[in-house]
């Protein structure tokens, strides 16, 4: 693969960590009002300067060249060296816009009006100390997923390749809907392209193993209504080609929840606190894009997740239409719910695992 396609393709997914979603961005803000300006009047027609945001980011900026470079060698050459080479080029990136952010904090010590800002930068500065290999490692295993190519965002089935993770799973473009939810369940009360919530982990595991005993070569497909063809994802009416293979369908881990959203721009268009004000369509935002392809990553309804947090409890992530937005970032991994409780503002996303001895 050439340079230029690489380029291409590392520009419209792989900027989706923090370190990366900024690194380009911050050689144009030196902290000067000139060239703020400067920044905001050269934004991009698809980047959106939110009204909470203070700065202007284009949702998926590119990487600088020396990492592009490293990233086509690396391809072409799987080799320990050259994997070495573009880690010490990760690490480097990482570190930049770890000292911006510090860089930051402590300017906002000395000039905010607010407490609370400084304890958010001061919160985002401790993550990114706290998870720095763990955020390493998930860019690296980006970069070395051979699905990693142009048009691999498109998806397809309303699922998009999970970039990062084992090769055979994908991720929902997504949550469940009430609509797909009440094709499992014929007496739930809503029939919309809302995100189902009031649900419980076990609920979502159950949603789950029916849709895989579903998708199984010897089960009869059943095809959703006309009026609700529109607004599956295809979770029920799987195609042909999948439903040959052996597949399963479960919840994302929070890991492959973070590797799917990427990191979430400041500018980034979403329903959180302030802005909606209740539960909205799954395509209420479709404009704003997880680093797989995938839609409505955060706010609206906070995603069950697979991972354990404590006794009982399970980690959800995202956000929710009712969720300040500074705890709506992908990086955010303090939230939990009681695993058998039922919650007005949680749903769930699922992913698909297929047999990759059976792929032809």
């Amino acid at each position: 693969m050439n340079l230029k396609k690489i380029s291409v393709m590392i520009g419209l997914t792989l900027a989706v960590t923090a370190g990366f979603a900024e690194a380009e961005r911050g050689r144009s803000e030196g902290g000067k009002s000139r060239g703020v300006r400067r920044e905001h009047r050269q934004v991009t027609e698809g980047a959106k300067l939110h009204k909470f945001s203070t700065t202007v980011e284009k949702e998926r900026p590119e990487l600088n060249e020396a990492t592009k470079k490293l990233i086509a060698a690396y391809r072409r050459d799987p080799s320990e060296a050259n994997r070495a080479a573009l880690e010490k080029q990760v690490r480097a990136n990482y570190e930049k816009v770890l000292d911006r952010k510090r860089a930051k904090l402590e300017e906002l010590k000395r000039t905010a009006r607010e407490e609370s800002k400084v304890k958010e930068m001061e919160v985002i500065v401790e993550e990114m100390l706290r998870d720095r290999e763990h955020r390493i490692a998930q860019s690296m295993a980006r970069f070395a997923d051979k699905r990693l190519r142009p048009g691999s965002r498109e998806g397809e089935d309303g699922f998009h390749p999970l970039i990062g993770a084992a090769e055979n799973v994908s991720i929902a473009h997504t949550e469940v809907t009430n609509a797909e939810y009440k094709n499992f369940k014929s007496d739930w009360p809503f029939d919309d392209n809302r995100p189902v919530v009031n649900v419980s982990y076990s609920d979502a595991v159950a949603y789950c193993d029916w849709l895989t005993t579903q998708s199984a070569p010897s089960t009869k497909q059943q095809t959703p209504s006309t009026k609700h063809q529109a607004l599956s994802t295809n979770h029920q009416a799987l195609s042909t080609k999948h439903s040959a293979l052996s597949t399963k369908y479960r919840l994302p881990t929070e890991d492959e929840w973070e590797l799917a959203a990427g990191h979430m721009p400041k500018d980034a268009d979403f329903n959180s606190k302030g802005e909606d004000g209740k539960l909205s369509p799954v395509d209420a935002h479709k404009a704003t894009l997880g680093a797989c392809g995938g839609i409505d990553f955060w706010g609206n309804a906070w995603e069950w997740t697979s991972t354990e947090r404590g006794k009982g409890e399970r980690a959800v992530k995202g956000g929710s239409w009712s969720t300040p937005r500074t705890l709506c970032r992908t990086e955010c991994r303090t939230n939990s719910r009681d695993e058998k409780a039922r919650y007005a503002d949680v749903g769930f996303r699922i992913v698909r695992v297929e047999d990759t001895g059976n792929r032809r």
